[in-house]
């Protein structure tokens, strides 16, 4: 019996150091997924390694997959004229990449895919109808100001879906209210961590690993580190953290942001007026195994988004057994317990820097604990169950022998 192809669909390029929780979650399927699938995967580049349109085999995650760029799109988790979903919608267009199994991890492109025959799963990674309809529209996503062009065509594409998997209860809960008809295929899914990559020191390596990279960075060995990871964007709100740390007036604690995006200049500007400069570190995008040691020796991960699914870096700074601080957003408040992290209702600059306080000031918040919140999140186990699934569908389909 031939293998059957899985075709994951997903503006982005797999070896650039584009940080983001969907570019992580494909990653870390493509990684664990089991050898009886011949996995694909329809993105972009950075570079024009290859013509645009063209399948070349390349090694990701340490497996040989089948990969074609649509665009080459130099700057990722940057706004362009065109959006990029856009642009990649129109790629899907012009030709039939149809397969066994396909993957989606946005809307858009399934335009393009309602007459392609295939076993298709869309996965939801925000609480969309909090996204689309959110009143604060500074540096939006296009369709905050056309949700009901959203929601139109959502209707159009939504029966092609074999399965529609979300991250988020309460975007589950409205898929399954607004598409009764396909309520039963709606269901909650866990996001997933790497735990070979993520993963925690002991006290003392870890307080170790903390005063060498103080003194790497020329800061006092004492200095405390609070990390944010993830796009520049509106939605995750690193200003806000940034006048947090303002707020914290505390010299001897010192915030790491490690991504990029359209904000960027917007932060620098604002750590410049608040006379941050000494307190706050612009890493830019690293690629997962800087990220990995950060998170293993800072002593808090914050998440100061507006709205969210449920963001990987939150499971994998638990995993790393570093507590975390989040605003009252997405899944991460019903995933957190008082031994692995504080929820701030308070979603102030003032408020933010009191959760935060409570954590550095706090023993009674064990690693130990945060990793236990994270185990049932393993990319292993969480990549598995949905395999298992497309296989059990697959059998089915065959004829018997």
């Amino acid at each position: 019996m031939r293998r059957p192809i899985l075709t994951v669909f997903y503006q982005f390029d797999p070896w650039s150091n584009s940080l983001g929780g969907i570019q992580t979650i494909i990653r870390s399927f493509v990684k664990y997924a089991p050898d009886t699938f011949e996995i694909r995967l329809v993105g972009t580049q950075v570079e024009e390694r290859i013509q645009p349109g063209q399948w070349q085999e390349r090694e990701l995650a340490g497996r040989k997959i089948q990969f074609m760029p649509l665009f080459t799109q130099p700057q990722e988790n940057r706004k362009s004229l065109i959006p990029d979903s856009v642009r990649y919608t129109a790629g899907l267009l012009r030709q039939c990449l149809a397969s066994d199994f396909m993957h989606f991890h946005r809307l858009e492109p399934t335009l393009a895919t309602r007459n392609w025959v295939g076993d298709k799963t869309l996965f939801i990674h925000n609480d969309i109808q909090q996204q689309v309809q959110s009143s604060d529209r500074k540096g939006s996503i296009l369709w905050q100001y056309l949700p009901a062009a959203y929601f139109a065509i959502e209707r159009q594409v939504v029966s092609q879906f074999t399965e529609i998997l979300s991250c988020n209860t309460a975007s589950a809960t409205f898929y399954k209210q607004r598409y009764p008809a396909c309520a039963d295929r709606v269901r909650y899914l866990r996001n997933t961590v790497d735990d070979d990559v993520f993963f925690p020191l002991s006290p003392g390596e870890r307080e170790h690993a903390r005063q060498e990279f103080a003194r790497s960075q020329k800061l006092d060995s004492k200095t405390r580190f609070v990390l944010f990871a993830g796009r520049l964007h509106p939605q995750k709100d690193p200003l806000l953290l940034v006048r947090a740390i303002a707020a914290l007036d505390d010299p001897t604690t010192h915030l790491l942001i490690a991504g990029e995006g359209d904000l960027a200049d917007a932060i620098r500007s604002e750590i410049a007026q608040l006379e941050l400069d000494d307190r706050v570190t612009l890493l830019g995008a690293l690629p997962q195994s800087e990220m990995a040691k950060l998170q293993r020796l800072v002593s808090v991960f914050v998440l100061s988004s507006a709205y969210e699914g449920l963001p990987v870096t939150v499971l994998e700074a638990l995993a790393s057994g570093t507590p975390v601080v989040t605003t009252r957003c997405g899944e991460t408040p019903n995933l957190l317990d008082r031994q692995s992290g504080v929820v701030c209702d308070d979603r102030t600059a003032a408020g933010l820097a009191a959760a935060i306080q409570q954590v550095l000031a706090s023993p009674d918040f064990p690693s130990q604990a945060c990793v236990d919140c994270a185990e049932p999140y393993r990319a292993r186990t969480v990549v598995k169950s949905i395999c298992d699934g497309m296989m059990q569908r697959w059998n089915q389909q065959q004829p018997p022998a």
